[in-house]
């Protein structure tokens, strides 16, 4: 992982927010936030909240005596946040490192994190922090992108920057978030972190937006991609953005586009 695929400041936040989570995310917060009602969880921590896309929709779900604490590595990510949840006494945030948690052992019944461990540099160390604040027989929430290949507007959108920078093609999308997807590995993980009971699910939605020029906003200007575009060429952006909607374009049409986003659900428990 690049230094900068951990890089949320500036407008992304804000676009990030707009665009890219009714795009990719809301689905799979609603699916995460389903299986995590059924569990009745006193005290719930979220890792690697972002934007707060599932923390919206537990907050909504969850019985009003649950606490939730809501974490990211990004204070810009928490701040804007923050500033979205319309109860804002219902969830507490708070800047963490999931990596290295602020918290006592035992201190929760659930941890929960949307497509965040793709982000950690040491994935055993992060799911054994997640093991140790859970009570025993605690549950372990989290999902991740399948390969890019089966996330069509990422695939089309990496393509097209690669014809636009051939000599040294911007790979965050396929490096970091379309990276982890090898489920027996992960599994292996959880499991050296101490987690004995795990499940994988592959869950299909239908990514669907209003033009094809909001999917090439959304994943070049509104994700560390941008950063990555910037460092070849600061005034290629809006380039590059166009030459993403050109491929989205011929690929899905003129007007609404959709396209396969594909993940995995895992559940761990001690």
């Amino acid at each position: 992982m690049d230094a900068t695929d951990k890089l949320f400041a500036g407008s992304i936040p804000e676009i990030y927010n707009t665009l890219f989570v009714p795009l990719i995310f809301e689905p799979y917060a609603n699916d995460l936030a389903e299986r995590i009602a059924r569990i009745k969880a006193a005290n719930l921590l979220e890792t690697a909240s972002g934007t707060g896309a599932l923390t919206r929709v537990l907050a909504r779900r969850l019985p009003a005596q649950t606490r939730i604490i809501a974490t990211d590595l990004n204070q810009p990510m928490l701040d804007h946040a923050a500033a979205k949840q319309p109860q804002p006494d219902r969830v507490t945030w708070r800047q963490a490192d999931a990596l290295a948690l602020p918290f006592q052992n035992q201190e929760f019944d659930v941890v929960a994190c949307q497509f965040g461990v793709m982000f950690f540099p040491d994935k055993v160390k992060g799911f054994s922090e997640a093991r140790r604040v859970l009570t025993p027989g605690g549950h372990f929430f989290f999902n991740v992108w399948d390969r890019i290949e089966n996330n069509e507007f990422a695939d089309t959108v990496t393509n097209s920057l690669g014809e636009l920078f051939p000599q040294n093609p911007p790979m965050f999308l396929a490096r970091t978030p379309h990276g982890h997807y090898d489920v027996d590995k992960l599994k292996n993980e959880l499991t050296a972190a101490g987690f004995t009971k795990i499940s994988a699910d592959i869950v299909d939605f239908r990514s669907k937006a209003t033009s094809a020029r909001d999917v090439a906003v959304a994943y070049c200007q509104g994700t560390p991609l941008r950063g990555e575009i910037e460092a070849r060429d600061a005034s290629h952006l809006e380039k590059a953005t166009e030459v993403a909607t050109d491929a989205l374009v011929r690929r899905f049409g003129n007007g609404a586009i959709d396209g396969l986003i594909r993940a995995h659900v895992i559940t761990a428990t001690g």
